[in-house]
């Protein structure tokens, strides 16, 4: 079941199995074509099929200057350089309606690379500091956005912190489009507290101080929102995770009996020893939380901030 109508993700279209690779093959990712497809709307994009090359084609490979590559054909030696950014351009304009949760791209594709896509030289070996032309003019149309690579996906904390980023961005944007006045910013603010403090105490206190300041509307709206994004980026370890589960544990400590102390704190130190998931302590504080009505962690976006089916907490 579908959460939202606009909770949208563009993927790169060989990992849903299209036939769109330069052999003709695919690349299908069975965690997004088969999982991710049942919470997100999924648009396909192929770069290369889509600005007019045909399948099969020859290989390309980006050339020259990592910060601004050319992209070549490997073995005639053709520019496809300003046929593909003209497209791009395009695509981003088509892109922007739809109002993108995350991109999730192909890795090292000159096309669609996020990270270390190779960049060949005249002379020595290739550079692996390169991104894909597409992938580098979605990141600039769409700074904020949360992109990552399928092959990341298979690390469970990457995969974690990107659907994590998703959810967040798709608050964030449904909670800026609503005009919000400054007392909406402070209760969006208090709901992420918690889940700002587990990526990053640093952004967490940064975040506080500005909406507590006196900035003009818009200014601290746009200001929230590239640090808000920022602090999701940073991966929610162990340790910022634990601090945040002790930090909890202070509002029951009226509440709890001794033995009800020593059962939170065990599994709060075999999470921290990466013994357990973290979900084991958050589900034993949800039944807190239900049992007691804690009402300031009642409203926490922190215990459940994506749909619990996507078992993304289950990691140790």
């Amino acid at each position: 079941m579908k959460l939202s109508h606009h909770t949208v993700l563009g993927v790169s279209s060989c990992l849903l199995g299209q036939h769109v690779r330069y052999d003709g093959g695919h690349k299908l990712n069975h965690y997004i074509a088969d999982l991710l497809s049942l919470y997100f709307d999924l648009v396909p994009v192929c770069p290369e099929i889509e600005c007019g090359l045909p399948t099969p084609r020859e290989a390309m490979h980006l050339t020259g200057d990592p910060a601004a590559p050319r992209l070549i054909t490997a073995r005639t030696g053709r520019d496809l350089t300003a046929q593909m950014q003209d497209w791009c351009a395009q695509r981003v304009r088509e892109l922007e309606p739809l109002k993108l949760r995350g991109f999730i791209f192909k890795k090292n594709s000159p096309s669609s690379g996020l990270f270390r896509v190779k960049v060949y030289q005249d002379k020595g070996p290739p550079l692996t500091t390169g991104r894909g032309l597409f992938a580098r003019a979605v990141t600039h149309a769409f700074p904020l956005l949360p992109v990552e690579e399928e092959g990341r996906l298979a690390d469970a904390r990457l995969r974690e912190n990107f659907i994590e980023r998703v959810y967040g961005y798709d608050r964030l944007l449904t909670f800026l489009d609503s005009n919000p006045a400054k007392g909406e910013l402070v209760q969006f603010h208090t709901r992420h507290k918690l889940l700002l403090m587990a990526h990053s105490p640093d952004h967490y206190r940064r975040l506080g101080r500005l909406v507590a300041g006196a900035l003009p509307l818009q200014e601290l709206l746009q200001t929230y929102a590239t640090l808000f994004m920022e602090a999701l980026q940073l991966l929610a370890t162990p340790a910022k995770q634990t601090n945040v589960l002790m930090h909890c544990m202070g509002y029951f400590k009226k509440q709890l009996e001794a033995w009800e102390k020593q059962e939170l704190l065990e599994l709060i130190e075999r999470y921290r020893m990466r013994q357990l998931p973290l979900i084991v302590p958050i589900t034993l504080f949800k039944h807190h939380i239900q049992r007691f009505g804690q009402p300031y962690l009642e409203q926490q976006l922190y215990f459940s901030p994506q749909p619990d089916e996507l078992m993304l907490r289950n990691h140790a």
